[in-house]
């Protein structure tokens, strides 16, 4: 005969109303993220390769697609996700040999990956114009 018992109460687990973003939890979801983008952006790379190896016709759809507006937004994304992606990667590699583990270093990493991947984004790009896009 089945027991008649009352269900075990399980703790449910917060909905995301019930925090307060803080840094640390951006950082990790952008960099989940950014790791998805630039998964996909290996297929821009691929197109650029096959484009290049196909001749002068194909690269200048290529270059064409890639100077357009829309593509000028698609490579700066890519360009800031593969900036943060690194960053932060550092700050986790840092972390996993143990250094950083109190919260105010954390936070600190954090914003320095943000801030950091926003900088080194502008340069790159800044050199890129620079050069009339041909860096």
């Amino acid at each position: 005969m089945a027991s008649r018992e009352r269900p075990v109460q399980r703790p449910l687990s917060p909905h995301m109303q019930v925090y307060r973003w803080q840094i640390q939890m951006v950082t990790s979801i952008l960099h989940r993220v950014t790791g998805v983008v630039l998964t996909l952006g290996s297929l821009l790379i691929a197109w650029a390769l096959l484009a290049l190896a196909a001749g002068p016709g194909q690269w200048g759809q290529f270059t064409g697609a890639a100077r357009s507006p829309l593509g000028f937004l698609v490579l700066f994304g890519w360009s800031w996700a593969l900036a943060y992606h690194l960053l932060n990667g550092i700050r986790h590699l840092l972390q996993d040999a143990g250094w950083g583990y109190r919260v105010e270093s954390f936070v600190t990493r954090s914003w320095v990956s943000v801030i950091g991947s926003l900088v080194l984004t502008a340069l790159l790009w800044m050199v890129a114009m620079m050069q009339g896009g041909a860096a």
